[in-house]
This record gives C-alpha cells, structure tokens and sequence, in this order.
C-alpha cells in the first residue's frame, strides 16, 4: 500500500471515530435530558423549564435520534452524508449558542455550544475531504 494511501486510511479513521464519538456524545446528551430534565436544560443554557418537561424530552429525543444517525454515517463510511450531517450541525450549534446568549444564559453553556459548532465544522471538512 503507498503511503499516500496508508495517510489517507489513517486520516479516514480517526474521522470515522470521532464522528462516531460525537454521536455517542449526543446519544448520551438525549439519555440525560431523559432522566434528568431539570439539570440537562440548566446545563444546555434553557433556564427555567415550563409545567412539564415537553421540551426537554422533544431535546432528549432529537439528540438520540442525531446521535443515532452520525453514529452509522460514521460506521458506514458515508462520508458526503456525514460532512453534511456535522456542517449543518455546526451551524445549529452557532444558533443554539446566540439563543442561549440572547437569553442571557451561562458563559459555560454558550462556550459548549461554540466549541461544539468548531468541532462538528472541522470534522466535517475532515469528512467532505474522505468522501
């Protein structure tokens, strides 16, 4: 195997393990707004929740869901679904940060949903460069 070839399989699967990581983070993110609404939506930056806790199962159940999907974009090597998948993620993690800011939410909320954004749009240039 040329090298270029053997650079371009180890490049491909650390992409492959760290989109797969973030979906778990995800996964588990959904898991927590699941079983623990209450301190999920103070970290996430939402404040106080409504009567019920609606909006942090739909939350809960979006995250499993987009967690479940970069997870097997990742396994499959779809790498054009999956550079799409952390692109468009990025920028809900840039919206998600200037909602939590409008809102005057926590700094440490606001920087986890900047740094989330960076790495979902590196990861993504890593993925569209495989595919």
């Amino acid at each position: 195997m040329s090298d270029a070839v053997e650079a371009r399989t180890r490049r491909a699967e650390r992409v492959r393990l760290a989109a797969a990581a973030i979906g778990v983070v995800l996964a588990l993110i959904g898991v927590r707004f699941l079983l623990w609404p209450d301190a999920a939506s103070r970290f996430f930056g939402i404040g106080a929740r409504p009567a019920g806790a609606e909006l942090q199962y739909v939350v809960a159940l979006r995250d499993l869901w987009l967690g479940g999907l970069a997870i097997g974009l990742a396994m499959l090597r779809a790498w054009q679904g999956l550079a799409l998948w952390l692109g468009l993620g990025a920028l809900v993690c840039f919206g998600d940060a200037g909602i939590v800011a409008a809102a005057a939410g926590p700094a440490l909320a606001i920087a986890f949903h900047m740094v989330s954004g960076v790495v979902c749009a590196g990861l993504a240039w890593g993925a569209w460069r495989l595919g």
